[in-house]
Protein backbone atom coordinates (compact mmCIF):
# COMPACT_ATOMS: atom_id res chain seq x y z
CA UNK A 1 0.00 0.00 0.00
CA UNK A 2 1.31 3.58 -1.32
CA UNK A 3 1.78 5.82 2.16
CA UNK A 4 -1.46 8.52 1.85
CA UNK A 5 0.98 11.09 2.96
CA UNK A 6 3.58 10.46 0.50
CA UNK A 7 1.83 9.89 -2.78
CA UNK A 8 3.30 9.39 -6.17
CA UNK A 9 3.95 12.57 -8.47
CA UNK A 10 1.52 12.05 -10.65
CA UNK A 11 -1.30 12.29 -8.16
CA UNK A 12 -3.12 15.72 -8.01
CA UNK A 13 -2.27 16.67 -11.53
CA UNK A 14 -4.81 17.79 -13.84
CA UNK A 15 -6.17 16.15 -16.55
CA UNK A 16 -8.66 17.33 -19.03
CA UNK A 17 -12.06 14.46 -19.10
CA UNK A 18 -14.89 15.11 -20.85
CA UNK A 19 -14.59 18.75 -21.23
CA UNK A 20 -13.72 19.65 -17.93
CA UNK A 21 -10.92 19.53 -15.63
CA UNK A 22 -9.99 16.27 -12.89
CA UNK A 23 -7.89 15.17 -10.79
CA UNK A 24 -7.07 12.17 -8.37
CA UNK A 25 -6.98 13.88 -4.91
CA UNK A 26 -6.52 10.38 -3.12
CA UNK A 27 -5.61 7.27 -5.11
CA UNK A 28 -7.44 3.99 -4.60
CA UNK A 29 -3.57 2.38 -4.01
CA UNK A 30 -3.51 5.17 -0.83
CA UNK A 31 -6.36 3.29 0.86
CA UNK A 32 -6.06 -0.56 -0.48
CA UNK A 33 -8.64 0.19 -2.61
CA UNK A 34 -11.42 1.51 0.07
CA UNK A 35 -12.05 4.81 -1.56
CA UNK A 36 -10.70 6.59 -4.03
CA UNK A 37 -11.28 10.80 -4.00
CA UNK A 38 -11.17 13.06 -7.46
CA UNK A 39 -12.40 16.80 -7.68
CA UNK A 40 -14.12 17.76 -10.83
CA UNK A 41 -13.40 21.40 -11.92
CA UNK A 42 -16.47 21.55 -15.04
CA UNK A 43 -17.94 25.17 -16.76
CA UNK A 44 -21.55 25.47 -17.13
CA UNK A 45 -23.50 22.79 -19.10
CA UNK A 46 -21.40 20.22 -18.51
CA UNK A 47 -22.97 16.96 -17.88
CA UNK A 48 -21.74 13.32 -18.25
CA UNK A 49 -24.30 10.42 -19.94
CA UNK A 50 -26.57 8.98 -17.50
CA UNK A 51 -24.57 6.13 -16.12
CA UNK A 52 -24.79 3.46 -13.60
CA UNK A 53 -21.80 2.06 -11.24
CA UNK A 54 -22.20 -1.31 -10.41
CA UNK A 55 -19.06 -1.74 -8.66
CA UNK A 56 -18.89 1.49 -6.61
CA UNK A 57 -21.51 4.32 -4.54
CA UNK A 58 -20.82 7.84 -4.94
CA UNK A 59 -20.94 10.89 -2.69
CA UNK A 60 -20.70 14.44 -4.31
CA UNK A 61 -19.13 16.95 -2.57
CA UNK A 62 -20.21 20.35 -4.15
CA UNK A 63 -17.38 22.93 -3.18
CA UNK A 64 -18.09 25.67 -5.40
CA UNK A 65 -21.22 26.40 -8.17
CA UNK A 66 -24.42 25.23 -8.43
CA UNK A 67 -24.95 21.80 -9.69
CA UNK A 68 -27.78 19.08 -9.95
CA UNK A 69 -28.33 15.45 -9.54
CA UNK A 70 -30.16 12.75 -10.95
CA UNK A 71 -30.41 9.82 -9.06
CA UNK A 72 -32.91 7.30 -10.40
CA UNK A 73 -36.04 9.36 -10.89
CA UNK A 74 -34.97 12.19 -8.51
CA UNK A 75 -33.37 15.77 -8.93
CA UNK A 76 -31.68 17.85 -6.44
CA UNK A 77 -30.31 20.86 -7.22
CA UNK A 78 -27.29 21.57 -4.98
CA UNK A 79 -24.91 24.24 -4.26
CA UNK A 80 -21.36 25.11 -2.32
CA UNK A 81 -21.43 23.24 0.75
CA UNK A 82 -24.00 20.65 0.36
CA UNK A 83 -24.00 16.70 -0.22
CA UNK A 84 -25.29 13.74 -2.42
CA UNK A 85 -25.24 10.05 -2.55
CA UNK A 86 -25.62 8.22 -5.56
CA UNK A 87 -25.55 4.49 -4.80
CA UNK A 88 -24.16 1.87 -6.57
CA UNK A 89 -26.42 -0.01 -9.16
CA UNK A 90 -28.83 3.57 -9.44
CA UNK A 91 -28.37 5.61 -13.08
CA UNK A 92 -27.07 9.10 -12.52
CA UNK A 93 -25.74 12.02 -13.77
CA UNK A 94 -25.17 15.63 -13.28
CA UNK A 95 -25.53 19.09 -14.94
CA UNK A 96 -23.85 21.96 -13.66
CA UNK A 97 -26.20 25.17 -13.56
CA UNK A 98 -23.28 27.91 -12.47
CA UNK A 99 -20.60 29.65 -15.10
CA UNK A 100 -18.07 27.34 -13.19
CA UNK A 101 -18.41 24.34 -10.55
CA UNK A 102 -15.73 22.55 -8.40
CA UNK A 103 -16.92 19.10 -6.67
CA UNK A 104 -14.78 16.22 -4.83
CA UNK A 105 -16.38 12.81 -5.65
CA UNK A 106 -15.19 9.84 -2.96
CA UNK A 107 -16.03 6.30 -4.76
CA UNK A 108 -16.43 3.31 -2.55
CA UNK A 109 -14.27 1.17 -3.51
CA UNK A 110 -11.86 2.04 -5.42
CA UNK A 111 -11.00 1.24 -8.80
CA UNK A 112 -13.14 3.84 -10.93
CA UNK A 113 -10.05 6.31 -10.59
CA UNK A 114 -7.82 4.18 -12.60
CA UNK A 115 -10.71 4.54 -15.54
CA UNK A 116 -10.63 8.26 -15.59
CA UNK A 117 -7.04 8.37 -15.55
CA UNK A 118 -6.68 6.36 -18.58
CA UNK A 119 -9.31 8.11 -20.45
CA UNK A 120 -7.80 11.54 -19.35
CA UNK A 121 -5.53 14.02 -21.37
CA UNK A 122 -3.20 15.77 -19.02
CA UNK A 123 -3.52 19.49 -18.60
CA UNK A 124 -0.27 20.70 -20.23
CA UNK A 125 -1.18 24.72 -19.13
CA UNK A 126 -3.87 26.33 -16.92
CA UNK A 127 -4.85 28.10 -19.65
CA UNK A 128 -5.40 25.25 -22.08
CA UNK A 129 -8.50 25.23 -24.13
CA UNK A 130 -10.55 21.35 -23.18
CA UNK A 131 -8.88 18.21 -25.06
CA UNK A 132 -10.98 17.18 -27.57
CA UNK A 133 -12.25 13.73 -26.52
CA UNK A 134 -13.58 10.20 -28.33
CA UNK A 135 -17.03 9.36 -26.07
CA UNK A 136 -17.42 6.48 -27.76
CA UNK A 137 -13.89 5.12 -26.81
CA UNK A 138 -14.63 5.97 -23.34
CA UNK A 139 -18.05 4.51 -22.86
CA UNK A 140 -16.28 1.39 -24.66
CA UNK A 141 -13.85 1.79 -21.80
CA UNK A 142 -15.83 1.78 -19.17
CA UNK A 143 -17.11 -1.83 -19.48
CA UNK A 144 -14.46 -2.90 -18.15
CA UNK A 145 -14.89 -0.79 -14.46
CA UNK A 146 -17.88 -2.27 -14.06
CA UNK A 147 -19.32 0.91 -15.59
CA UNK A 148 -22.84 1.62 -18.32
CA UNK A 149 -24.14 4.37 -19.84
CA UNK A 150 -28.01 3.94 -19.73
CA UNK A 151 -28.87 7.47 -21.47
CA UNK A 152 -28.24 10.62 -22.86
CA UNK A 153 -27.13 13.56 -20.58
CA UNK A 154 -29.74 15.89 -18.71
CA UNK A 155 -30.04 18.89 -20.62
CA UNK A 156 -29.88 22.45 -19.50
CA UNK A 157 -34.13 23.63 -18.87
Amino acid sequence: MTDPLFPPPSVGEPFWFLGGQARIVVPGAATNRAVSVLEFDDPKGQAPPLHVHDGEDEVWVVLDGEISFFVGDARYDLQGGQVAYGPRGVPHSYLVRSPRSRMAVVYAPAGIDEWFRSNGTPVAHVDDAPASFDIGAIIASAQAFNLRVVGPPPQQT
